[in-house]
């Protein structure tokens, strides 16, 4: 916008009013101006990358390109699966362990040549399954877990001579010596006087 268009369109304007119009249109067309150059010079940029990029291609064989992008795209689904896998073991091991400790089996290494795992890997509830062979295993080859029926016949500590193989804690002796007056305490406790 030009002064005498102004100055033509308002004839009765003052030249601050001009000036301040004037103003106002340039700050609007500035920021225009400075958005274009930028996008301007972002689409240069992009141009010139791009020609770049055709002129690494030239006399390259598309074909040859095709089969190597067939080649890397089978990889990656090959080991995609191969992953998939080991995160679907690692997962049933998990499980294995943590229903082992559910069970009571002394070692997950001793129970796990017992349990079909082709079968676990297979199943679609694998937890349940689970749980079923090791109720089974647990019923079939008790020795593999500890044993949850109380003992028998247990027996309780007995009271020792006094002598240097029966060593008793430190709250019996006190107990045996406060009774027995003339015990000594380093027999009571299993130490011979030379420690």
């Amino acid at each position: 916008m030009k002064r005498e268009d102004v100055t033509n369109l308002f004839p009765e304007a003052t030249a601050e009013q001009i000036d301040a119009l004037l103003d106002i249109n340039s700050a609007d067309i500035g920021k225009v101006k400075h958005r274009i150059e930028v996008e301007r010079d972002n689409y240069k940029d992009s141009l010139e990358t791009a020609q770049n990029a055709l002129k690494q291609f030239e006399g390259v064989d598309v074909d040859d390109l095709k089969g190597k992008v067939a080649k890397l795209t089978a990889d990656l689904t090959a080991k995609e699966e191969e992953y998939r896998q080991q995160l679907a073991e690692r997962d049933l091991n998990d499980l294995v362990g943590r229903l082992a400790g559910e069970y009571k089996a002394h070692d997950v290494r001793a129970v796990m040549p017992y349990l079909d795992m082709e079968k676990l890997r297979a199943s679609k509830n694998q937890e349940a399954d689970l749980r079923e062979a090791m109720t089974k295993l647990k019923e079939d080859s008790g020795f593999l877990f500890v044993n949850d029926e109380p003992i028998a016949n247990p027996v309780a500590r007995t009271q020792g001579s006094g002598g240097a193989s029966s060593r008793m804690s430190l709250l019996e002796a006190m107990k045996y010596k406060n009774e027995h007056p003339d015990a000594d305490i380093k027999d009571l406790l299993g130490k011979t006087g030379k420690e």
